[in-house]
Formats: C-alpha cells, structure tokens, sequence
C-alpha cells in the first residue's frame, strides 16, 4: 500500500494572546497533528476551546506564538517575500464561519468571487475573468445571474456558497472550513456539506473542517482530532472516535449527542467531565500517545496502558 502524502505539517504550534502578562491566554497550547492530502480532518470541541484559533494560526491569519506549520514541507511562519506568502495563500484558503460578515456588503457577488482572481492574476482579460465567475457560480449551485447582486440579497446558505466559490477562485488544494455550517438553517446545513464534499472528490480538495457538531464532523471526516482548553486530546479516525472514545472529556462530548428516539432520549445520560480526575505522577510527562495504531490520546504512560486494557476490538 502506496504511503500518505502528506500535506500539511503542525508541530508543538502555540497561539498565546498577551503573552507573559497576568491575563495570559494560551488559546493554542502543543497542539501538533498532519493532514494527508485528499483527506478531512476534522477538529471538534466546546466553544472557547481553540479550535478556530488554531485554523487562523495555520493560515497566518495570526503569527504562532512557537512551533511550525509546513505546508509541502515549506515552513508557513518563516519570513518570506511577498511573492512566496502569495503562492501559499493560493493554495491555502478559508471558508469563514459568519457568512454575513464575511461578505463585503459594497461589493457585488463577481467582485466578493474575482478579487482573489485579480490578486493572483489568473484571467488575461474582463470576458476570461466574467466566465470564471459564472462558472464558479454555477460549480456552487447558483447562476450567473447572481453575479451582479449584493450579498443583502440572498439567504445564508447562498452566502456561504459565495463564499466557498470565492474560495475556490484560485484553485487552492487545501481549504480550512472554519464552522461554515453553524450560522446556517438545520435545513441548509446537509446541503453545505454535501456540495463540499461534492467539490473534494471533484477537486482533489483536502480540507480541515472546524465544527462543534460532532454528527456533523463525523459524516464528512476521515479522522477527528478533539481539543479542550488549547490543547488536543484525542485523534483518531472518525468510525474509531466514535466507537471507542478513550479520552473522559471525548466521552462527554459523545453522550450529549441527541438521537431521534424518544426513548433513548428519556434514559439517556450525560458524562460529566472533570479534568482534575487525572491521576498523574510527580514530573510525570502528560503527551499525545499511541494507545492502538492511528489512535492518539493525551495522557500518562500509566492511563496508556488503562486505554489498551479497555480498547475495543
């Protein structure tokens, strides 16, 4: 069996907000991971957890605090001339959480598409430029049409396609979707997710998609990785996740997942998570480890083996 390419590299990355004052907040704290390319990882985790921060950092959207993030092996964080950060960012793009926010309301739908196409210089002329917005809009689910509207005049789920044709404008391999369903209709949100996936196998797309909805990350990821409080505590694929949740705050996660049975619905009961229930040693290193084969949970080497003990086969 041919190796995974990998795509993109996160090594120990740390995201500190006022840095070294007494209100100090590590919103990303030695989280490392990789993404193989033509894959969905997707992040899960309680609101606050740093899961967005970490997708921002990624994209230089904020400058790490320490660690590297390499894409193709090129180091995102180092210093680079402004040609080098261009090619990066075209083939790094994000779809944003708020598609009402994210949408320049002055600007008409072929402006909000073609900006990154004028950035990077990929149409000769207006006719080459116009029939690649068309095209795009058309490769999202809208018609060309709407290429002369404000973003005011649609609904929220034909914003957030503006924005994934926008991000689709030049040609990018990799996409951070940041929570792009949550400001969405329940309505609106399968067909969000069904067109990206759509687009992946298209495409060759490999995404990091960013939610807290955990049946939805399920339905679209190869693997989850779960944070709490800035750090990752669980990674694994995401049929073992959810088969064989090893971390107690991934557990929680999972038992507050709602079922349409009214039964269940009755007897079910939520796990509480306590992060004072570890029992670590005195200097005892607390990391990411390999309990089975792809399957990572932060712990002791004494959880370690309580974790293969309990693992289900």
């Amino acid at each position: 069996m041919a190796e995974k390419e990998k795509l993109l590299e996160v090594k120990q990355l740390k995201q500190y907000f006022n840095e070294g004052k007494a209100n100090e907040v590590k919103a990303v704290d030695d989280v490392t991971f990789d993404i193989y390319k033509g894959e969905t990882l997707g992040i899960v985790g309680e609101s606050g957890c740093g899961k967005s921060t970490t997708g921002r950092t990624i994209i230089r959207l904020y400058n790490a605090t320490g660690g590297k993030v390499l894409y193709k092996g090129i180091d995102v964080h180092a210093q680079k001339s402004q040609s080098e950060l261009n090619e990066l960012h075209k083939q790094m793009q994000m779809i944003f959480q708020d598609p009402y926010a994210s949408l320049n309301p002055r600007m008409k739908v072929n402006e909000v598409i073609a900006e990154g196409i004028d950035i990077h210089g990929l149409a000769k002329n207006n006719k080459e430029r116009r029939d690649k917005v068309q095209a795009l809009l058309e490769t999202v689910g809208l018609n060309k049409d709407h290429a002369n509207r404000y973003p005011h005049e649609f609904s929220g789920g034909q914003r957030q396609r503006i924005g994934i044709a926008r991000a689709l404008a030049v040609n990018p391999e990799f996409i951070i979707a940041d929570e792009p369903i949550s400001a969405l209709d329940v309505s609106i949100q399968a067909q969000v997710v069904n067109l990206l996936r759509n687009l992946q196998k298209e495409k060759d797309l490999t995404y990091l998609f960013i939610a807290h909805d955990l049946s939805m990350v399920k339905y679209i990821s190869d693997r989850i990785g779960v944070m709490y409080f800035g750090k990752m505590v669980e990674l694994a694929t995401s049929e073992d996740l959810y088969r064989n949740p090893m971390h107690p705050y991934t557990q929680s996660l999972l038992s507050a997942i709602p079922l349409p049975d009214p039964n269940y619905e009755r007897k079910r009961k939520r796990k509480s998570y306590d992060p004072n229930s570890h029992q670590y040693d005195s200097g005892e290193e607390v990391k990411m480890r390999e309990i089975v084969p792809g399957h990572y949970v932060r712990c002791s080497l004494k959880e370690m083996k309580q974790y293969q003990d309990n693992y289900k086969i």
